[in-house]
């Protein structure tokens, strides 16, 4: 999925090996890579996206998966999360198959791939498992739910196997249970939203339950000295150009987490903090002052989790 993973298991069940853990980490990310990567021209996701017909196309069960749970994001953010819209995501010069020259699209091309982007064109059937395009040239980019649902999926692997103390990192993504090698609840660092610089800037607890953050301060470009996000509105064809630098949501599904983190970083600091409350998601949103500074603020939820700033665990 063009990204990195890591799985930490401090100790493992009698009988258990690493082999088979290691083994259950592959399954799942093979098994993910084949269904739903946008980086792979053979996965089932890039076969359907190159299908040129409107009629149903049948899918696997985790390709159904994975657009009902985005589907039900994007109903419940009023469209801010949208994974048809990939044409617009390369147009702006991002995601897999963009140019690296990319420059800033004309309106006019804007407005021709808006046409071909929404939800609502994107049907699915349970029984058999299918989807439909409404257009042609309706593509799906599953980059902002696909890395939640593998970390996830890895999870219940390692669940099976008896192994119930695991962090779990993919592209970001993390879901943590139990303790850590030192015995203690893992404790996990938020990224301060500055370019070229890793250090915390906020640490939560997660026993059971995952964390994903969407920000623009990995992932831009600049263009005539205009600084280009990558998180693209699906409602207006652009990139972001509000105020908000980051949004981390904490969630018992990181699948979910992945998908709402990207919603709330579309909706921006206002609507998103009012949608995250109404909807008591666990959710921290940093945005930049006028003078340079961070103004911070989350949800209840959040505040419950968060912990001292301390080395992460």
């Amino acid at each position: 999925m063009g990204t990195t993973w890591e799985v930490v298991v401090p100790r493992l069940p009698r009988g258990v090996t690493r082999g088979q853990v290691q083994g259950a980490i592959d399954t799942v990310l093979d098994e993910v890579n084949q269904h739903l990567s946008g980086w792979d021209a053979t996965s089932e996701l890039a076969r359907f996206n190159a299908a040129e017909a409107t009629d149903w196309i049948p899918a696997s069960a985790m390709l159904v998966e994975a657009v009902v749970q985005a589907q039900g994001v994007s109903r419940a953010s009023g469209g801010a999360f949208d994974v048809t819209v990939a044409p617009l995501v390369r147009a702006w010069g991002f995601g897999a198959g963009a140019g690296v020259d990319a420059g800033v699209p004309a309106p006019a091309e804007i407005e021709r791939l808006r046409a071909v982007v929404g939800y609502g064109k994107l049907q699915l059937r349970l029984q058999p498992p299918a989807l439909r395009k409404s257009a042609p040239a309706l593509r799906v980019d599953l980059d902002g739910i696909a890395p939640g649902l593998a970390v996830d999926r890895i999870a219940t692997r390692l669940e099976a196997l008896a192994i119930h103390d695991y962090l779990i990192e993919l592209g970001g993504e993390v879901r943590a249970r139990g303790r850590s090698s030192a015995g203690r609840p893992w404790r996990i660092a938020i990224e301060a939203p500055v370019p070229g610089e890793r250090r915390a800037y906020a640490v939560v607890e997660l026993d059971g339950a995952g964390a994903s953050t969407s920000g623009d301060y990995r992932d831009f470009r600049e263009s005539d000295g205009r600084r280009i996000s990558h998180t693209i509105d699906p409602r207006t064809g652009a990139p972001v150009a509000h105020r908000l630098a980051l949004v981390t949501v904490v969630h018992e599904s990181v699948t979910a987490a992945d998908a709402w983190s990207t919603a709330l970083m579309v909706l921006g600091p206002e609507e998103g903090l009012a949608l995250a409350r109404r909807l008591e998601l666990a959710a921290l949103f940093i945005e930049r002052g006028p003078a340079g500074e961070w103004i911070e603020s989350s949800t209840p939820a959040f505040a419950r989790l968060r912990r001292p700033l301390t080395r992460a665990l």
